[in-house]
């Protein structure tokens, strides 16, 4: 497993060519080279990049998808579609890659522009303990909504990765 930077999701426009950059430079020394990213916000740029290299990637929108399914995010947006989401991941970092990155550290007066238009947060928990649940909850507040945890487990991802290498464990 080779990581991108987690702030990429911050700028989608960079992924694909950070994605294509690494999977060349690995392509050289691995027999198979797969993408563990959704399309986060690419709008088909990755896949592109996967056309052109033959690579597969992992299914869906983002990686909420992986976590919750589709239809399950689908329904959480037709009941309330000011739904902001968190994963495990964005729990743990949302002071750093949330708050500081959007400038809300410095400038508090800015959460009613980026979140006003939101009505609540869903956390998808993937392996929920009170600790995080307490930095859940902190992350809600400092952006002034109400939280909903849903616990999804990571199946979703584990079944998702399974089925993207499955090809190269038949061969």
């Amino acid at each position: 497993m080779h990581p991108l930077p987690p702030l990429l999701h911050n700028h989608p426009d960079r992924i694909a060519a950070e994605v294509r950059d690494l999977a060349l430079r690995l392509g050289e020394s691995y027999g198979r080279v797969v993408i563990g990213y959704a399309d986060c916000g690419t709008y088909g740029a990755l896949d592109e990049v996967c056309r052109e290299l033959s690579l597969e990637r992992l299914p869906g929108l983002h990686c909420y998808d992986v976590y919750a399914g589709p239809s399950r995010l689908e329904k959480f947006f037709d009941e309330q579609p000011g739904t902001y989401l968190l994963t495990d991941f964005l729990v743990r970092s949302f002071g750093r890659t949330v708050i500081q990155e959007m400038g809300l550290d410095r400038y508090p007066e800015l959460r009613d522009t980026y979140f006003g238009n939101y009505t609540r947060v869903v956390w998808l928990a993937q392996a929920p303990d009170d600790d995080l649940r307490a930095l859940a909850e902190e992350a809600a507040a400092s952006i002034g909504l109400p939280l909903t945890v849903v616990e999804t487990g990571d199946h979703g991802l584990e079944s998702a990765i399974a089925d993207l290498v499955a090809p190269a464990e038949s061969a």
